[in-house]
């Protein structure tokens, strides 16, 4: 064991035990690493997003809490319903898929239960702390949350897991969007996945660059399950989060930053789970390699496009129902999946942009181009 006054020499130190960081940690090989995470998969767990086909569907097995072949985007005009043969929407229990990385570790001994303190990244690599004891470690790769600018663009929301007393109309259909609520503050939606017809997890979300009081979330969820006569047998728990759609700037930048601190965050849609998934693969491939190398997750042609899109969204308030409805009208369950996930080819783009709006679309790309904020 080693003495607190001694500086232990590590390999590659993985900052963070979250998705990025225990995924990359499983899938390396060959090289000794060491993960710094303080809180245990059950105090970590929240609902995972993504869309996925069968192989992977059936690599995250352990952790899929539900999956539907059909989605639908809701306003007072009516419901776009998609219904796929290639890809599924899947929910995952982050508490189970970070369990099931650690069966994958060759040692429970990787892990130090403690947050790390003290970082001076130097070339990649760098010297801290972490529970009183000193680390000097030739690669650091980070995965802490990243920091984002004040009164940035984000995706904010509570979600209530929930039974009920009675069961729901169509539970195989997920309601990734319903646009029938309050829109006086921002981009406002429910979310709701059906893990049975009396099993829902419920989400109020607002895109804005305001976060709101916890309470005003719930009464909206509340007002959302009264009007469609749902009752509330139980509620099983209450998440809340915030994911940024706008630069963010991590922890340190003389450190390799991976995952939402790498930009694996889709700025548009703020999903991130598939894009962390490539972009860990791609580390293994590179360490494996002795490269080390973090590979960027978006090309420059979809962080500008997505950067257009945000910025109509925040420009124009009165637009934003407008421009998902649309996105979801012009795109089929296949094409539109592909969207989502960021490996949309040009001639979904096109059809995208040409089922906008154009003027608040010409006024953010020239806005972007220009460099304006």
């Amino acid at each position: 064991m080693s003495s607190p006054d001694e500086t232990i020499q590590l390999d590659i130190a993985i900052v963070g035990g979250g998705s990025a960081g225990m995924t990359l940690a499983t899938k390396l090989e060959g090289v000794s690493a060491t993960i710094f995470e303080p809180k245990t998969p059950i105090e970590r767990d929240c609902s995972w997003g993504l869309w996925a086909q069968a192989p992977q569907l059936k690599e995250l097995s352990p952790a899929i809490r539900g999956s539907w072949n059909q989605w639908r985007l809701i306003d007072h005009a009516g419901e776009i319903i998609h219904h796929s043969h290639e890809y599924r929407y899947a929910s995952l229990s982050a508490a189970k898929y970070l369990q099931h990385c650690e069966t994958l570790l060759k040692s429970p001994e990787m892990i130090v239960r403690a947050p790390v303190e003290n970082m001076l990244g130097e070339g990649g690599g760098g010297r801290f702390s972490a529970n009183g004891q000193s680390y000097n470690a030739k690669t650091i790769y980070d995965s802490r949350p990243p920091k984002s600018e004040p009164r940035a663009l984000c995706q904010h929301f509570i979600g209530w897991e929930i039974k009920l007393t009675s069961p729901i109309e169509n539970p195989h259909i997920a309601t990734l969007m319903d646009f029938r609520v309050d829109q006086s503050r921002g981009l406002h939606f429910i979310y709701v996945l059906p893990y049975s017809d009396r099993h829902l997890l419920v989400e109020s979300t607002m895109i804005s660059t305001q976060l709101e009081d916890k309470e005003w979330y719930r009464t909206a969820i509340k007002r959302w399950l009264s009007e469609h006569g749902l009752e509330v047998e139980s509620q099983l728990s209450e998440e809340y989060g915030v994911i940024p759609m706008a630069k963010v700037h991590p922890h340190n930048s003389d450190v390799n930053n991976i995952g939402a601190a790498g930009g694996a965050v889709r700025l548009s849609s703020g999903y991130a789970f598939s894009t962390i998934q490539a972009q860990m693969t791609a580390l293994a491939a590179s360490i494996a390699a002795g490269k080390r190398t973090v590979t960027k997750p978006f090309s420059k042609r979809l962080i500008f496009l997505d950067n257009v899109f945000n910025c109509a969204l925040n420009d124009q308030t009165d637009h934003g129902v407008s421009l998902f409805m649309a996105t979801a009208k012009a795109l089929n369950a296949e094409q539109f999946s592909r969207f989502m996930l960021g490996r949309a080819g040009l001639a979904e783009w096109v059809r995208v942009i040409l089922a906008m709006p154009k003027w608040p679309f010409i006024k953010s790309a020239l806005k972007q181009l220009l460099g304006h904020d």
